[in-house]
């Protein structure tokens, strides 16, 4: 049998990032904690902590604090049947998801503030491009996703929640300075882009699209969603942008598209495993309810 002191032990190690904020949640002292890690790690023959500042988790001990996750949240919807178990000392729920930037940016957090009005589960986000969202599911690192990934992860529930569309835009002096004589795949090449990561791609998808060529793009890079559109009005660089997010700057003309009319559309799915299912149920419905909003 797992020792379940133990093992909620090293998944409030690794949400507090430390023994000492472990022990403070659980009521004990740090030295017990310790005890009960070691005693746990020396059990299953394997490490299950990365000490240091923060402390993290390994490949072993994220298994197990997904496996707490899900407990988590079964215990918390049996308490609400039986209430009478309820005993005034249960710790809140902590659940991992993985979310791409843009949709946090552009409407997640909207879901996640209706859930959390309703339930007191604690949400866990890692950020990843919406390509790669689903590798985290793959590897048991989170219980759902926001994915760009129509494949359904095994063991996992898949549901299409729209397409988040994006649009070419920079501003008129960029576009003036740049593409004085058009916009094509030689000036692109001459032309400051900004991505948010290495696995960013859809600068090169638009051009593909639009041009049926992958020119080298100069590039910035910008890791930060609300960055990257004020980097476009400050005339940094061209961007694809969600066009939720700059609407009102291409009604007034502070943003414009490069080439009018060529939008990338990315279709956007909400993939939960189905062991969480039933947890995540409410967070589930507030999501579709948010994209069906801001999505097409």
């Amino acid at each position: 049998m797992l020792d379940y002191a133990a093992a909620r032990a090293v998944a409030l190690i690794v949400q507090t990032g430390s023994f000492e904020g472990a022990a403070h949640r659980l009521g004990v002292t740090p030295s017990a904690i310790s005890q009960r890690v070691r005693h746990l790690e020396e059990r299953l023959g394997t490490v299950l902590i990365q000490r240091g500042t923060p402390c993290l988790a390994t490949a072993q001990g994220d298994w197990l604090c997904r496996h707490m996750e899900k407990l988590g949240m079964l215990e918390a919807e049996l308490m609400q049947h039986l209430p009478a178990l309820a005993d005034g000392t249960s710790l809140p729920v902590s659940v991992h998801i993985a979310v791409n930037a843009d949709s946090l940016g552009a409407w997640f957090l909207q879901a996640m503030a209706a859930f959390g009005q309703q339930n007191n589960t604690l949400l866990d986000i890692a950020l990843d491009d919406q390509d790669h969202t689903s590798d985290w599911l793959r590897r048991g690192q989170v219980s759902a996703a926001v994915t760009a990934d129509a494949r359904a992860v095994q063991g996992c529930h898949i549901q299409f929640l729209g397409k988040m569309r994006y649009r070419a835009t920079a501003s008129p002096a960029y576009v003036a300075r740049y593409f004085a004589d058009g916009i094509t795949p030689e000036a692109l090449m001459r032309a400051p882009a900004l991505r948010f990561n290495r696995k960013d791609m859809l600068q090169q998808q638009w051009a593909k699209q639009v041009f049926d060529a992958a020119p080298q793009l100069p590039t910035h890079w910008l890791p930060a969603v609300q960055g990257f559109v004020d980097a476009a009005r400050l005339g940094i660089g061209w961007g694809m942008n969600p066009e939720v997010l700059i609407a009102d700057d291409l009604a007034s003309g502070r943003l414009v598209e490069l080439v009018p009319q060529t939008p990338l559309d990315v279709p956007l799915y909400w993939q939960v495993s189905r062991l969480a299912m039933d947890g995540l149920a409410g967070l589930t419905r507030q999501i579709r309810a948010a994209a069906a909003e801001a999505l097409i």
